[in-house]
């Protein structure tokens, strides 16, 4: 019989105890790992390169800015204002990680071709086109 802290124990209940701690923790690294992972649907770049007039502010207007009142003149919000190229520009880092992730916009949701042109733009030097 093994002694803990003036509790006796048996050495058969003592090795019960270290697997049922075992069992929780490996459950608890599983439950960890199963949180959204950004790279784990890739995008496609293969296309035809992004433009940012035709192609992605139009969705950040419409998605992000103006529509949603998220982004637009004067927000406080994450990055704050994404009416302008600069802003955006500015912001792209955040941008690209929050829509890749799926965490934005809060409001709606991105069509794949949404999230893939603006990653892809972002991807490939964020040019002002």
């Amino acid at each position: 019989m093994v002694i803990f802290s003036g509790a006796s124990v048996s050495r058969n209940g003592k090795s019960h105890f270290i697997k049922r701690i075992f069992v929780i923790l490996t459950a608890l690294g599983f439950l960890c790992s199963c949180g959204k992972n950004p790279e784990s649907n890739p995008v496609d770049c293969s296309g035809p390169a992004k433009s940012f007039a035709t192609d992605v502010n139009p969705i950040i207007q419409a998605s992000c800015a103006n529509s949603s009142g998220c982004h637009g003149n004067g927000s406080g919000n994450g990055p704050g204002a994404l009416l302008t190229y600069s802003q955006i520009l500015n912001a792209r880092s955040d941008i690209r990680s929050t829509v890749a992730s799926g965490h934005m916009p809060l409001n709606g949701s991105l069509s794949a071709s949404e999230k893939s042109a603006i990653v892809c733009w972002i991807d490939n030097g964020a040019i002002d086109n």
